[in-house]
């Protein structure tokens, strides 16, 4: 699970308890101009085949860095149905797909920073 935070136009999504030792990260940051597009994650939605570095037990739980052809993607799910699902541009993550404690809040967050 991780939390998002909002500073001025930086997000920065911080990855909580054990999971940072499951995804070998503690924090990824971005430019809110760099969001693409938001959306909640589809349950069966599968991360690329290369990861490097991470974990990942199939319909289990998938953390850390994913690489597919052009893509980079960080994730930190269990598959659960809580997961967010963020786009981004210009950076040098592609996506982000990362349980939070409320999809819907979380969305309407980055929407609201992104509108302002």
């Amino acid at each position: 699970m991780v939390e998002i935070e909002v500073t001025g136009t930086t997000v920065t999504v911080r990855v909580i308890g054990a999971h940072r030792l499951l995804a070998l990260r503690d924090h990824v940051s971005f430019d809110l101009s760099q969001i693409i597009a938001l959306a909640p994650a589809p349950v069966d939605l599968r991360p690329p085949w290369v990861r490097a570095p991470g974990t990942f037990f199939p319909g289990v739980i998938a953390a850390g860095i994913f690489r597919g052809k052009g893509r980079k993607e960080f994730w930190d799910t269990r598959f659960d149905g809580r997961s967010v699902l963020i786009d981004l541009a210009g950076s040098d993550i592609t996506r982000l797909v990362v349980d939070v404690a409320d999809p819907q809040v979380v969305l309407r967050q980055l929407s609201s920073a992104l509108a302002a």
